[in-house]
């Protein structure tokens, strides 16, 4: 407070100056440092123009930022930020700033206006331009779509994700399992050609046995494991030993009734066994044969069989009930016929998915992650799929249409009616 008192002479009386402020003897703690009050036409000159960009932090006006770009312009630290990230994508492209007029047109030509009013609505030409709006390219919502269906073709699927809780699946180790599998399939193998050394036998007798074990397999109600087993067991033995023809039967039945005691938890006795072949055989003449049978091959029964690798490839190819069921059917008539020795187990098994596939969706489907776990490529299950196609045609022609008949029940879902992939046995080989 100042105090006017014209009697004493110590005191100064207060002055106006010029600009309306008070001036005193003695100033103000911080009135050295206050400016003067600008008008409000002198701030708002600048902010007549469109609102800027709410991403931009720099905001300059065109002059100063010139002048700030001349001077600081060899220095990259002080360069705008969408010029840095744009000079680290293509290190070897340099680029000038570009001058007012060039941004305008810049802008003007990725940002097509209609009108006037829209033209007022874009954001200010005086500041810099975001990099999205630098894109002189066209965007082509085509080039997305494939690239997404590129990545789905080439994704691979993880299988084993859904039972990663589950004990019985024993996710840790089945890879390591299956690698395995594959190393012992080639021990599982007889020769294709191994009918040749039986003298009183034909690949003729071998069907007929074969289909007739189909139909006691589904009359026992047994596990379709136990049906691959007795399969592999025959065959193994036959390629060994030398059968007359009355005894091929039993080499059936005793084959079975081993698959039984490996596989299934209530076995058949014996004396079934001999009901069913209509007591063709003794009780004694089974246990023979079971013991014959089992020193020829050495006690060896843990050899991979097509159901083993089949249940795996049905879940890379993420199958639902129908393709499932049509591919046993094709894996059954395929037992039947000789001349499907020449393939692999794991091949038939992923040709049996790719021809059922085939069947009820009319075009081949094979994917990486069924090629990533199955090791085959659709060329090569091309050749084992045609002649499945031819089996599947005449299933239920002739005289040996055991799998036929089972698969047209309503428990197997009327499988063997579905159509046919002839289009497979058009294409060239």
């Amino acid at each position: 407070m100042v105090i006017s008192d014209e009697n004493n002479p110590n005191i100064m009386k207060p002055t106006t100056n010029q600009e309306g402020l008070e001036e005193t003897g003695v100033r103000k703690f911080g009135q050295e440092i206050r400016q003067p009050r600008r008008a409000l036409r002198v701030i708002n000159q600048n902010l007549v123009g469109p609102q800027a960009y709410p991403c931009v932090v720099n905001k300059r006006g065109l002059s100063e930022r010139d002048d700030f770009c001349e001077k600081n312009l060899a220095n990259p630290a002080h360069r705008p930020i969408t010029r840095r990230l744009a000079s680290q994508i293509s290190s070897s492209r340099e680029q000038k700033p570009p001058c007012p007029e060039e941004e305008r047109r810049k802008l003007k030509q990725i940002i097509p206006s209609k009108n006037v009013e829209e033209q007022e609505m874009i954001p200010g030409f005086d500041h810099p331009i975001p990099m999205a709006l630098e894109e002189t390219d066209e965007y082509d919502p085509m080039e997305e779509v494939e690239m997404e269906d590129v990545i789905a073709e080439d994704h691979i699927m993880d299988i084993d994700s859904c039972d990663a809780k589950n004990p019985l699946a024993v996710v840790e180790y089945v890879d390591e399992i299956y690698d395995y599998y594959r190393k012992m399939e080639s021990y599982s193998c007889v020769s294709p050609n191994y009918m040749a050394q039986q003298m009183d036998i034909n690949e003729r007798m071998r069907a007929i046995l074969i289909d007739w074990l189909i139909e006691v397999h589904d009359k026992f109600d047994l596990m379709k494991e136990t049906l691959f087993l007795t399969v592999n067991l025959i065959d193994r033995f036959l390629s060994e030993k030398a059968v007359v023809r009355k005894k091929l039967q039993l080499v059936g039945l005793v084959a079975m009734l081993l698959a039984c005691k490996y596989e299934e938890v209530s076995v058949p006795i014996v004396e079934d066994l001999v009901l069913i072949s209509d007591k063709a055989y003794t009780r004694n003449e089974v246990l023979d044969m079971e013991k014959l049978m089992l020193n020829t091959l050495q006690f060896n029964m843990s050899y991979p069989t097509p159901y083993v690798f089949i249940k795996r490839f049905l879940k890379a190819a993420q199958s639902n009930k129908k393709v499932e069921m049509l591919s046993f059917f094709l894996m059954e008539v395929a037992l039947i016929e000789y001349e499907m020795l020449k393939f692999p187990p794991s091949l038939l098994a992923a040709a049996a998915i790719y021809t059922a596939q085939c069947s009820i969706n009319g075009f081949g489907q094979w994917n990486r992650t069924c090629e990533c776990h199955s090791l085959y490529s659709e060329d090569q299950l091309l050749e084992c799929s045609r002649l499945m196609v031819s089996f599947h045609l005449k299933s239920g022609t002739g005289k040996l249409t055991g799998v036929y008949r089972k698969y047209c029940t309503s428990k197997f879902g009327y499988t063997a009616k579905c159509e046919p992939a002839q289009f497979l046995l058009e294409t060239k080989p």
